[in-house]
């Protein structure tokens, strides 16, 4: 059988599993994949004129050998009577020239593999690029294996280098394998730290990157919270055997201003009464904090005692500063008014307001320091304003209610109309029919009564006419006697003539 020879393939897989830490067989099978695209790519070049499909070349595979140094072509084919696509099948008299025992429909494994120089460049070029993608999936996918528990915990760092403001750095899960590179961005960075080459540092890993993704696949910080809690984990033991618990962290990493310094404040509490949660987190002559300090590069840190009483949290909260009294002037949208005295404003304030900012975030309370000596003089005056935005509050609630009660009654009239007019409609129409069958019966009875009264009324004319006609008769007859007697009177002479 042919081969494709590849000096030193076995070197190249052993540097190439040491450098990105993957199993050798991994390395191998991405090769396997990469020198069939390149095959591939080989055939598509020796025959422009065909349209292959995506799944033409999936009877083909790819055979290392890396004690030889090479790799073969083989191909799986049907043995037909007809061969249509010489790529997929063979003649049986063909394939018995080299297997007498072969028969139709079975199949056979055949060596295509090509001559070195018939390869090509492009062939080449196209291996070259498939393996380094298929070892880069590898290798996200082991990092994500290994690191995807590890999300929230802290890790050993080492600076490698500076890309765009980020830093570089190779960091290791612990479970013996090797070091992987993971970014810690420029908003993560601590302003106090000295990020030369190969300083070590603790880091939190705040995320594992999954999919694609350009540059290193970990994000790591060491201005998150959690690096703080981490780290008086590792100091307080009565933290570890869950004696004294950390309740909440506030921090301010990165301040907004060049003139205020990194500060945390953490509240810690207690499940025993005869255990100061405070002095065991600061230790002897503050052994135990110093610790946690010294790995942050002097960052300011306040232990404060939680307590389930706001008026109480925020007093401790505002520490170092002395507090006269907190008021609670809004439990409901947690506004609280503090009061110092006149000397300790700045204090409670801080510098650039970042005590009181941090004490806020810490109980989620909203803070307004407030002088005690003035205060007095303000109190009813704020107690008043905040009364007339409850009644307004509630004023406009009851007229929101009402307005809504008003939609309501509305709407059911207007349900209650449609229903009315729906049954007075069903109402007409049923009138409205009895009626038409009225009309009908009626127009039928009075048409009968008016043919009846017109015979009669016509039989009544006629008799009247003959009457009549009989008496003008007599009349001309009278007439006409009267009419003869005159004549006679008139004319005597004559008739005695």
């Amino acid at each position: 059988m042919s081969m494709v020879t590849l000096p030193g393939l076995a070197e190249m897989i052993d540097s190439i599993s040491r450098e990105r830490n993957l199993p050798k067989t991994a390395v191998q099978e991405a090769l396997r994949e990469a020198l069939l695209k390149g095959y591939e790519r080989y055939r598509r070049t020796q025959r422009m004129d065909i349209q292959f499909e995506e799944t033409y070349f999936e009877n083909f595979e790819v055979e290392l050998d890396p004690e030889d140094g090479g790799f073969r072509v083989l191909a799986t084919k049907s043995i037909v009577d007809d061969v249509i696509v010489p790529d997929h099948e063979i003649s049986l008299q063909e394939v018995q020239e080299v297997a007498a025992e072969a028969q139709l429909g079975d199949t056979v494994v055949l060596d295509v593999t090509p001559e070195k120089d018939d390869f090509g460049r492009m062939a080449a070029i196209q291996t070259k690029q498939v393996l380094a993608q298929k070892l880069r999936d590898l290798q996200r996918k082991l990092i994500q294996e290994e690191f995807q528990d590890l999300e929230g915990e802290v890790l050993q760092a080492r600076v490698l280098r500076f890309e765009n403001q980020s830093v570089v750095m190779a960091v290791s899960s612990g479970f013996g394998q090797s070091e992987v590179e993971a970014e810690l961005p420029k908003r993560e960075q601590l302003p106090n730290d000295n990020y030369r080459a190969n300083a070590t540092f603790k880091v939190f890993l705040k995320k594992v990157c999954d999919g694609p993704h350009r540059g290193p696949q970990l994000l790591v910080s060491r201005a998150d919270a959690g690096l703080v809690v981490y780290l008086f984990e590792n100091e307080v033991p009565e933290i570890e055997d869950e004696v004294v618990r950390v309740v909440a962290v506030a921090r301010e990493a990165n301040p907004p201003s060049r003139y205020v310094g990194p500060r945390t404040k953490i509240a810690v509490d207690t499940i025993e009464s005869d255990v100061d949660p405070v002095g065991a987190c600061i230790g002897a002559r503050g052994s135990r904090i110093q610790v946690v300090v010294n790995e942050l590069r002097g960052e300011k840190i306040d232990v404060i005692r939680w307590s389930p009483d706001p008026g109480l949290y925020i007093s401790n909260a505002l520490s170092p500063a002395r507090v006269d009294e907190v008021r609670l002037i809004d439990p409901e949208l947690r506004q609280a008014h503090v009061l110092v005295p006149e000397n300790q404003l700045s204090l409670a304030i801080g510098k650039e307001g970042q005590n009181v900012r941090l004490a806020a975030r810490l109980t989620g309370w909203k803070i307004d320091i407030k002088d005690s000596a003035k205060y007095a003089e303000e109190y009813d005056s704020i107690m008043a304003e905040l009364e007339a935005k409850a009644a307004a509050k509630a004023e406009r609630a009851a007229i929101e209610a009402a307005a809504e009660a008003a939609r309501e009654a509305e709407l059911e009239a207007a349900e209650a109309s449609l229903e009315d007019g729906a049954e007075a409609e069903a109402s007409a129409s049923d009138i409205e029919a009895v009626d038409h069958s009225i009309d009908h019966s009626v127009d039928a009875e009075t048409m009968d009564v008016m043919a009846s009264e017109f015979d009669a009324v016509e039989d009544v004319s006629d008799q009247d006419l003959s009457a009549e006609d009989l008496e003008n008769e007599s009349d001309d007859e009278s007439d006409d006697e009267s009419d003869d007697d005159l004549n006679q009177e008139q004319n005597p002479d004559q008739e005695e003539e």
